[in-house]
């Protein structure tokens, strides 16, 4: 008897990194996880008000080997990881620059980051999630066209999704 193929769903950290990959690459990431798990990485107090946006490696400075020739150097700099921190929480984040490099390094298994930079500016998915936020007349109109729900919090909930799909 033949059995359907197993086509499970994949979870979405799994193929994260195959989709940006490109893009974490060109902003110095060596993967996605620095960004998509960056609250586990640094701690939800942290990540709150701060954002990974890219890591700048220092360029490789080729030295002299006995015989004269150039070559590379055998071991990578620890490079410098820009963030993006909101208003007045920079300087918490600048004074927390220590503890942050310790984790990221501690996460990625080896000194990768040596220094903090910080660009004080909105965090992008503030931004965002203030974009996608469900207009409230449309949500209250349409939770007056259930009347058949009892459940109060059921009808917020479908109304608030319906207002967002409605918008998009």
């Amino acid at each position: 008897m033949n059995k359907p193929g197993g086509h499970f769903a994949k979870q979405l950290r799994d193929i994260t990194g195959k989709i940006v990959g490109k893009t974490f690459v060109q902003q110095g990431f060596g993967s996605a996880e620095l960004v998509t798990r960056w609250p586990d990485i640094v701690g939800a107090d942290i990540a709150a008000y701060s954002e990974p946006i890219k890591i700048q490696w220092p360029r490789a400075a080729p030295h002299r080997s006995p015989a004269g020739g150039e070559r590379s150097r055998g071991t990578q700099e620890p490079g410098t990881l820009l963030l993006r921190a909101e208003g007045p929480a920079a300087i918490e984040i600048q004074h927390l620059a220590n503890v942050i490099c310790d984790r990221v390094n501690q996460f990625l298994g080896w000194r990768a980051i040596a220094r903090i930079r910080l660009q004080q500016a909105p965090l992008r998915r503030g931004e965002r999630a203030k974009a996608q936020a469900p207009d409230a007349v449309a949500a209250a109109r349409i939770a007056a066209t259930m009347p058949e729900i009892g459940d109060e919090d059921l009808k917020q909930a479908l109304a608030r999704l319906g207002a967002a799909v409605k918008k998009s």
